[in-house]
Parts: C-alpha cells; sequence; structure tokens
C-alpha cells in the first residue's frame, strides 16, 4: 500500500479540465449509467483498478473531507462543493448530471484560485513563520480553544480545513507521534489522543516531538540555523 504523494493542487487542476472536456460524458462501455465524479476520472488513484485496490484513506482527497466522513465506503461524495454544504452524494440525489457538473465545476475553480493564493502569499513573504523564542517552546493542541490555530506559540495563523500545513496525532501511550501533510481536519482518533497543526509556513521551518519533561515541542527543522532569523508569523493550534 503506497500513500498518495500527488500534489492536491495538480489534482483539482487535471480534474477541471478532464471536466471542462466532457470527461463525464457517456461510458461506450456503461452508455446505460451517468459517470461519478472523482470515481469515473483518472484523478482517482483507483481508476479502472479492478484489483488491489487502495484504500482511499490513502488519497490526496482525502484532505477535503469532514472528518465524520472520512469512513465512508467513497469519502469523496461527502466534500462539501457550496455554501450550502451540498456534497457529491446529496446532488446525485436531487440533481441531474448537468446541474451536478457546473456546481461542482464553480467549487473547483474556487478551491483552486484559493490554494494558489495561498502559494503565492507563500512565496512572497519566504521568510516564514516566526520563532517562538530561546529555547523549545511547547505546542498547543489544535483543539485547546473556541479558535483553533498553528501550534506554533508565536503565530497567529488560524486554522483552516484549506490552508495546507501539517497536522500531528500523539497518542498518551506512545511519545512517536505520526504526521500527514493536510489541508483538512484532523481523523478520528481514541479517546485521549491530542491532535497538533502547524501552518503551511511554520511547517516549512519546524516539526513537533515529544520531550519527557515538557511535552510536545517544536523542534527547528534545521538546527544549524539560529532561531531568530525564522520566518515571522506563527500560533498554537488548539
Amino acid at each position: 500500500m503506497k500513500k498518495d504523494e500527488r500534489d492536491l493542487l495538480d489534482v483539482l487542476k487535471f480534474e477541471l479540465n478532464f471536466l471542462e472536456k466532457g470527461g463525464y460524458g457517456r461510458s461506450p462501455r456503461e452508455p446505460w449509467r451517468s459517470r461519478y465524479i472523482f470515481e469515473d476520472s483518472p484523478t482517482c488513484m483507483n481508476y479502472d483498478s479492478k484489483d488491489h485496490r487502495d484504500p482511499c484513506a490513502e488519497c490526496v482527497l482525502m484532505q477535503l473531507v469532514p472528518l465524520e466522513f472520512r469512513a465512508a465506503e467513497i469519502p469523496c461524495r461527502y466534500i462539501p462543493i457550496n455554501p450550502q454544504g451540498d456534497t457529491l452524494d446529496s446532488l446525485y440525489r436531487y440533481a441531474d448530471q448537468f446541474e451536478t457538473e457546473e456546481i461542482f465545476g464553480n467549487w473547483l475553480r474556487v478551491t483552486i484560485a484559493k490554494l494558489e493564493e495561498q502559494r503565492q502569499e507563500h512565496r512572497n513573504n519566504p521568510a516564514g513563520p516566526a520563532a517562538p523564542g530561546a529555547g523549545e517552546s511547547a505546542g498547543e493542541p489544535l483543539f485547546h480553544s473556541h479558535h483553533p490555530k498553528c501550534a506554533n506559540p508565536a503565530c497567529q495563523s488560524a486554522f483552516h480545513w484549506l490552508g495546507g500545513g501539517k497536522f500531528f496525532r500523539f497518542r498518551p501511550d506512545s511519545p512517536t507521534p505520526s504526521s500527514e501533510t493536510l489541508v483538512s481536519r484532523p481523523p478520528a482518533e481514541p479517546r485521549g489522543v491530542r491532535h497538533y497543526w502547524l501552518c503551511e509556513r511554520c511547517s516549512h521551518v519546524f516539526s513537533l516531538a515529544y520531550d519527557e519533561n515538557q511535552g510536545v515541542v517544536l523542534k527547528l527543522l534545521r538546527p544549524e540555523l539560529p532561531a531568530e532569523t525564522s520566518p515571522k508569523h506563527l500560533t498554537a493550534a488548539s
């Protein structure tokens, strides 16, 4: 089983191109049924694969699936694609193919533009996130407060499900974290597990590690560089 290492922005751009070129028209092999968005596109990591299918949990699109639907059989059907909260699953129930594709296409264009804007902002401000100060600073859990933000105490970046960055999960019975580069909400975990999130800029400068005395702390990815030169702008996620 191999994790999907594709870039989310590239995948969405490919999907938009596929949609606009009529990729979801009737299939010569199965002309009796409508096409399913994502599932019937080369975007799908299991496209045209009948044997040895990889689990959807490994797909890059899981970054966009809300927490409560990640265990669904086909999670990508539950990505919210308009302000009203419609999903592909709900559109399949009441909308025709034309309307579904129109709503989905609008969502793709808005999401692509947002991701491009975020990346451009990062390129324009390569200095990155602010160092939390001398020594190692304790990271703050994502759901520690009513206003989730970056785990770096010196950063004020508010958590957003399309904001990029990296999630970390620390189990109480193990100091070894698991981390994922995601743009979505963290997956459900056993009781007692704490989630941490470093924003896009901070995740290029810091990681999180467990210290027996301090708990979860920020660590410079390149400790040979002085912390004072690290980017400016970060906050702890709660």
